[in-house]
């Protein structure tokens, strides 16, 4: 019994819960369409965000899967489940190619557009994880990519009516920005032997990547300017300027995170454990539904 136990727990770690929190950008439809209090488009929201979860669960299933033998050569990642044996690898299989065989036609079922972005999410992640991820920078703009497809499906499921294209430009900025990030880390962190771990890796330097992130944390930065001004269903005061000051705080707080602390190689991590980062984040999101619903 406790041996199973031991088994379902390691499957449910493999499932990478704590990257999960990728998968709130659904919601930004949701809340910037200001459909919040919305009965039922928070429950296709909610319903949209557990099939994502469960999706790229099957993903992250499939790439430890592939990765497992780099993995062993890398001092965090050789603790997960599979490259440290503790979850047995047909059964790691059988979750990886079967989770997505359900819930592809139950996402089509739900709704119809809804499931052709989950397919092509699926779709994309597949060929990051035999191919585009050892591709110096489209593997990192394949990531972004799979951000913004999360953000068109929360779209598609409460069926947007005045949804701003500039979030789709912060969207992937901010993906790119993080994406870079996570490199740098990787590569201050395995030093001369980060070619063995992901060979992706070969093709970055420390310079060429702190000119990527200085690029698109200022694109990010500008494009959400930009969208607290100019989007159509902004209170015509201006007030969403107001948040600008925790984007950028934000976004500085990561870039020391990466910089001082060497932390930007797990960014879902960085967010679950950093306070300032938090406290930034809940404030931004307290600021945005104060604007959009009360103000």
């Amino acid at each position: 019994m406790k041996k199973t136990l031991r088994v379902i727990l390691a499957f449910v770690e493999s499932l990478r819960p704590r990257q999960w929190t990728k998968n709130g950008f659904v919601f930004a439809a949701l809340v910037f369409d200001r459909k919040l209090t919305h009965g039922p488009s928070l429950e296709r929201a909610i319903v949209g965000f557990l099939m994502f979860c469960l999706l790229s669960g099957a993903v992250y299933l499939l790439n430890d899967l592939i990765d497992r033998d780099a993995d062993r050569q890398h001092p965090k990642k050789r603790h997960r489940p599979i490259p440290s044996g503790r979850l047995p690898l047909p059964l790691a299989w059988a979750g990886a190619i079967g989770m997505p065989f359900a819930l592809l036609p139950a996402a089509f079922w739900f709704d119809g557009k809804f499931g052709l972005i989950a397919a092509t999410y699926y779709g994309l992640m597949m060929a990051y994880t035999f191919w585009l991820k050892h591709l110096p920078l489209i593997d990192v703009f394949t990531i972004a990519g799979g951000f913004v497809l999360r953000v068109a499906a929360g779209a598609a499921l409460v069926r947007v009516e005045r949804f701003s294209p500039w979030l789709y430009v912060v969207t992937i900025m901010l993906a790119l920005f993080i994406g870079f990030g996570k490199r740098r880390a990787e590569i201050s962190l395995l030093a001369h032997n980060a070619q063995a771990h992901r060979k992706v890796l070969e093709g970055y330097t420390l310079p060429f990547l702190d000119r990527l992130i200085t690029i698109s944390s200022t694109a990010t930065i500008m494009a959400y300017s930009l969208y607290t001004f100019s989007a159509p269903n902004l209170p015509d005061n201006h007030a969403m300027m107001l948040t600008i000051p925790f984007v950028l705080y934000g976004i500085f707080r990561y870039m020391y995170l990466v910089y001082v602390r060497g932390q930007g190689g797990a960014p879902e991590e960085a967010l679950l454990r950093d306070r300032p980062l938090q406290m930034t984040v809940l404030l931004w999101g307290l600021s945005v539904v104060a604007i959009f619903y009360l103000w």
